[in-house]
């Protein structure tokens, strides 16, 4: 799922493409993208973008005083910039947005279709916004407020949409080894310093990755965004070694999802039980890097 730095790559690249522009049509690749009803997508045409915002995870385009157009790409949703009027016709084309200087194509791949286009009223935007603050923004103060107001795990705290804003599954990994915390530490447990150390690697690490995509794309559309990045600590890495101290990357699965750590860096050295795995091995279940 592209998460907050891939998002701001995305504005980026719009904004010198669609704002000042005229939204000159909107063409439906899939009837189960729209979720409104109420404005009407027509309202959109013929309106010039004015504006562009980050909603967690969402790309919202502001059209005028008419609307907002709000994109939520979920797991496999992409955009690319197309020559003017290309044609929408494959299953995984599921809109595309004509300006004069080109297209702006919504695809999704796979069979699932969980991408999402809202059309809200233009004070409306904050009705689709979960709540979490900009983490690039906001003071220590904030951040340690709204990491120990509910007592969860760091991973679950991280990327929760209520408390935090675009931080998915890949960079809350990246992030806690950065931090060299367990991704199961309880958010009230953390003493002063390792609040302090959460809060600038959660600053570091997002702002390291957007320099570094802005760099790849290098003026261009981004057009490789994805959750597994040759050059990422531990997301995807499991087994491989830890690019700090070399020990192999460790992961817990859980439903569709798994956190990538480092048990040398981030626990201690001990491995946390896999759900599925640790119940079938039960006692030879390894319990640190030494009994493997």
């Amino acid at each position: 799922m592209p998460e907050l730095p891939d998002v701001e790559l995305y504005l980026e690249a719009l904004s010198t493409r669609v704002v000042g522009q005229p939204l000159e049509d909107v063409r439906l690749g899939s009837p189960f993208l729209l979720r409104t009803v109420d404005p009407p997508l027509s309202i959109a045409t013929g309106g010039t973008v004015t504006q562009l915002k980050r909603v967690g995870k969402r790309v919202a385009l502001g059209i005028e005083d008419r609307c907002w157009l709000v994109i939520h790409l979920m797991i496999a949703g992409r955009l690319h910039w197309k020559k003017r009027g290309i044609k929408v016709g494959s299953r995984n084309q599921l809109a595309a947005f004509d300006f004069p200087n080109g297209t702006l194509l919504l695809t999704e791949a796979g069979t699932k279709r969980r991408a999402s286009l809202h059309v809200v009223a233009p004070d409306a935007l904050d009705t689709l916004n979960p709540g979490g603050i900009d983490v690039l923004t906001c003071s220590f103060k904030d951040f340690r407020h709204q990491l120990t107001k509910e007592n969860h795990t760091l991973k679950r705290s991280l990327t929760d949409p209520r408390l935090f804003s675009g931080i998915g599954n890949a960079y809350s990994d990246e992030i806690l080894h950065h931090a060299k915390l367990s991704p199961v530490a309880l958010s009230q447990k953390l003493d002063d310093a390792e609040l302090h150390r959460l809060f600038n690697s959660t600053r570091e690490v997002l702002i390291m990755w957007v320099d570094k995509l802005r760099a790849e794309a290098a003026g261009n559309f981004p057009e490789h965004v994805t959750a597994f990045r040759d050059d990422m600590a531990v997301h995807g890495k499991f087994d491989q070694p830890c690019p700090v101290c070399g020990a192999k990357v460790q992961r817990i699965r859980y439903a569709d999802n798994e956190t990538n750590y480092c048990a040398r860096c981030q626990t201690g050295g001990r491995l946390l039980a896999d759900r599925g795995l640790s119940r079938l091995l039960g006692a030879d279940w390894p319990r640190s890097l030494d009994d493997e």
